[in-house]
């Protein structure tokens, strides 16, 4: 999510982009390699992770049927423990398979684990009933592109479900980030990554091909004694900065000690922790199937709308009495 190591700016590249495809935000062979190296300690470093994952089981519960496979995607294995923790839900599930982009992370499924990458998804197409993602979308350079392969793995009428960082995380940090670095080097480099908003998420699974798309969004404030601590959670839970444009030249220690003052400054609170808001996105669709719901054409309804609130109807000029 951002950058917690001594880096300095550097000039702004344009990010490459395949031939009519979407920019490169992120180095996913950066990520990777931060995913692998917070593999050891991330148990004790995944609560957000955990709480995703325990939201993804109680929607999955809420469903009112049955799948035979099952493709879980990210998580750092919390995902598979939520699951394994709940008999309601592991019961509707068949065959499940737990997938990572570290192979050290995947190695730590609670069922049978692989380490893939859910930009090039290698799943046939239609053989899957149900997928859930954990805390990983928001690192994809195409992330309409990623929920398009997964619609296609999904059996017609498959569920898909999946929690993901929104463009409110972090914005403690992003704006301490900001102020030290245009006070100290007159401008400002990319740091922070950029997240989606939970109104487009709705909108992108509609483009990707869901039918019946919703979402919505779970805000949490966790508090730390300063910022160097919640960089350090940060790190430890793989999600420090894998920006393509990165800054890549050392900086001094003391942009980081100006970043940490700035944040205890400008948002400290009355015992002098320090919040870190993260918001987390949760959507979920349906693979189209000829036999799902589908709305009504304008002008088809038989109930006036006034009628069934059981109030008067009035013209769009009349004025409510008092």
């Amino acid at each position: 999510m951002t950058e917690t190591h001594p880096a300095s700016p550097a000039p702004r590249q344009p990010a490459e982009a395949a031939a009519g495809g979407p920019p490169v935000l992120f180095d996913r062979t950066l990520l990777k390699r931060r995913r692998e190296r917070a593999a050891g300690e991330f148990d004790a470093f995944d609560f957000l992770h955990a709480r995703a994952a325990e939201d993804l089981v109680d929607r999955l519960t809420a469903v009112t049927r049955d799948f035979d496979t099952c493709l879980m995607l990210g998580g750092g294995g919390a995902l598979g423990r939520a699951l394994k923790a709940r008999p309601d839900a592991a019961g509707k599930l068949g065959r499940v398979i737990e997938a990572d982009l570290s192979p050290a992370l995947a190695a730590r499924s609670a069922w049978s684990g692989v380490a893939l990458d859910e930009e090039h998804l290698p799943i046939a197409e239609e053989s899957v009933d149900l997928v859930l993602s954990c805390l990983s979308l928001h690192w994809t350079n195409d992330l309409v592109g990623a929920l398009i392969q997964i619609n296609r793995a999904l059996k017609p009428d498959g569920f898909f479900a999946c929690a993901l960082f929104g463009g409110a995380t972090l914005t403690e940090l992003r704006q301490s980030l900001m102020a030290a670095e245009g006070e100290l080097k007159g401008g400002v480099s990319p740091r922070v990554s950029p997240f989606a908003d939970t109104v487009d998420m709705a909108g992108l699974l509609a483009r990707a091909g869901f039918a019946m798309p919703v979402s919505d969004v779970d805000r949490v404030k966790a508090r730390y004694p300063n910022a160097f601590a919640l960089m350090r959670d940060l790190r430890k839970m793989g999600e420090t900065s894998a920006l393509k444009d990165r800054p890549r030249t050392p900086v001094a220690k003391s942009f980081f000690v100006r970043t940490a003052e700035i944040y205890a400054e400008t948002f400290a609170e009355a015992d002098g922790k320090m919040p870190a808001t993260f918001e987390i996105i949760h959507a979920a669709g349906w693979a189209p199937h000829p036999d799902q719901p589908k709305p009504k054409r304008p002008g088809s309804a038989q109930v006036r709308l006034a009628e069934a609130l059981g109030v008067s109807e009035r013209s769009a000029g009349e004025k409510a009495g008092g």
